[in-house]
């Protein structure tokens, strides 16, 4: 696939939604490297203001080529799904362009800066040719960042700002970037060591000069970002949060509803809990349970060995699930575990293949999941890893890229919605507790911690945001409002994880709103589907040929998803 854009006459919404993939990679190189699609290319994004209204300027011609189709053009039940997500993702992404919310883009988790740093670890880096483009977008970085920069100081002249402690945050990661504190010279010094001896002097002196331009624009959060921040609210509001809870979802949601069925998933689970806490430990609390697990359950020494127990565990999911509940072949057998960059949030994570493979699916490990001396409790991460890996993202993200020639490579790339792809990792979580794998009760109480996890998302991303209260037959504070400590306090009750992580949590559904209902709001959707489907089918219903539909479909919103699974 060309990175231009195509100059024929888009005749159906598919022509329309891949001339737009065209169009946005050859405007953000970003994109180009996610892909896949030009190797060589060896520029940087444009995160100045002109920047970003020239992305913005692509989706609205979008949906005037959209409208401009003929009548008949969306006969096809394949073109009106695409047309649909198409039309929705657009006028989801302007909303969010047009509320002014990337002159505020200063976060914990996928801020622009991240971007910066994220597109070097997604290029080739074997062979000598494959440094230069490396070598190109160090020395851009700068001036990308002052790109960034700008767009920000006009969010200051706009009032648009982001709240003082995700300035904060930012400005500790990009402190570990550089290596002050560590006394290393940094992360992109670090990045260019493997390089080719005569390259070198170039690549070290292009880490150095975006080391300190990472540091020039560090100390500028710090003062005079921080000082026109103060002030600001964490809570964005309901208007704010609607607009986000579309943009991740798809869906206009009830936050009322969600709120409050997020309640009802609490209790549940919760009892669930107590009764998987008395098989880890008779008598234990949850608390006592988890306490016990992290002195006496297993545990993995050093972060790479930690890593290659991660990747077995995927391997061994990919041997014992292929053939029985998925057809796991050829390129989706590969998928990578890596540790992440330091200055990472504390998430898991999991960066998707290129188009045509060459650079595999990865999950990667962030070091705040172990403790000071890197010792890493198994027993929290294996159903994180059926998450990240396989079934779960890897598996769909995978076979979507498989399927892009069949669909459109809008529908399996830029289309993608966060909700349908953490709902159905969160589904394969579950799944893998229905299938047996979960059963050891170390195991199944760090799965249940992390279905826990992902309703107190909902309950405190809405709470924290609309500033709710807390109702009655909360066992936590019941008549109080949520702020960021409260919600801190809830975690530390209820979810247990280590300081580090939990803190990075809070801090990331504050800069991030709407984005943490989606998973758990996006496995309702799976699993409403999928019953939905075995009650249509009846005996009928082959669960193997439903999850192989399911994973190929490509991407829809939640308001799409359910009545689609019904169907296959």
């Amino acid at each position: 696939m060309s990175s231009t854009p195509t100059n024929a006459a888009a005749t159906t919404a598919r022509r329309v939604a891949d001339d737009h993939v065209a169009r946005v990679a050859a405007l953000d190189p970003g994109v180009t490297t996610w892909l896949g699609l030009d190797p060589t290319d060896d520029r940087m994004p444009d995160l100045s203001p002109q920047g970003c209204d020239a992305l913005a300027d692509l989706a609205r011609d979008a949906l005037r080529r959209l409208d401009a189709l003929p009548g008949d053009a969306a006969a096809d039940p394949a073109e009106q799904v695409c047309t649909r997500l198409l039309r929705e993702r657009l006028t989801s992404e302007l909303q969010v362009h047009d509320a002014g919310e990337h002159f505020r883009a200063v976060r914990n988790l996928h801020a622009p800066a991240h971007q910066l740093r994220g597109i070097l670890t997604q290029m080739p880096t074997v062979t000598e040719e494959d440094w230069i483009p490396v070598l190109g977008r160090l020395r851009k970085l700068p001036a990308a960042l002052e790109g960034h920069r700008a767009t920000l100081v006009e969010g200051v002249k706009r009032g648009l700002l982001a709240a003082p402690r995700q300035a904060e945050v930012l400005a500790a990661q990009l402190t570990e970037w550089t290596g002050e504190e560590s006394g290393t010279a940094g992360w992109f010094a670090e990045f260019v060591e493997p390089a080719p001896a005569p390259l070198r002097p170039e690549l070290d002196a292009a880490a150095r000069a975006a080391t300190e331009a990472v540091a020039g624009f560090r100390d500028w959060l710090r003062t005079d970002y921080a000082a026109a921040a103060q002030g600001t609210p964490d809570a964005v509001g309901r208007e704010r949060y609607l607009v986000w809870a579309r943009q991740f979802t798809g869906s206009d949601i009830d936050p009322a509803e969600t709120y409050a069925w997020g309640w009802e998933e609490f209790h549940r689970v919760w009892a669930e809990l107590r009764a998987e806490a008395e098989r880890v430990l008779p008598g234990a609390t949850v608390r006592e349970a988890r306490e016990h697990l992290n002195r006496h359950g297993h545990i993995v020494q050093g972060a790479e060995a930690m890593r290659a127990w991660l990747q077995q565990i995927m391997e061994d999911a990919i041997a014992a699930l292929d053939g029985t509940h998925f057809d796991i072949a050829g390129p989706l057998r590969r998928v990578e575990t890596r540790i992440a960059p330091a200055g990472s949030a504390a998430a898991p994570y999991y960066s998707g293949p290129s188009l045509d493979f060459s650079r595999p699916g990865r999950t990667y490990l962030p070091l705040a999941n172990g403790d000071a001396q890197e010792r890493f409790h198994t027993w929290r991460l294996v159903s994180t890893w059926y998450h990240e890996g396989v079934p779960g993202h890897h598996l769909q993200i995978a076979s979507w890229a498989a399927e892009a020639e069949r669909l459109s490579r809008y529908q399996v790339t830029l289309g993608k919605i966060s909700a349908n792809v953490e709902g159905w990792a969160l589904y394969a979580e579950r799944l893998m507790d229905e299938l047996g794998f979960l059963t050891d009760p170390a195991r199944r109480l760090g799965y249940l911690g992390k279905q826990m996890m992902r309703i107190v998302r909902v309950i405190v991303d809405i709470g924290m945001h609309l500033e709710l209260a807390i109702p009655a037959h909360s066992p936590f504070r019941p008549g109080e409002r949520w702020t960021p400590e409260l919600a801190t306090d809830f975690m530390d009750d209820y979810v247990g994880m280590p300081p580090a992580a939990r803190d990075s949590e809070i801090l990331r559904y504050l800069g991030r709103p709407g984005q943490a209902i989606g998973y758990k709001l996006g496995e309702r959707a799976w699993l409403a589907g999928r019953e939905a489907a075995r009650t249509r089918q009846g005996s009928a219903f082959d669960l193997k040929a439903w999850h192989m539909a399911a994973i190929r479909q490509g991407s829809l919103g939640l308001d799409d998803l359910t009545d689609q699974l019904a169907v296959l």
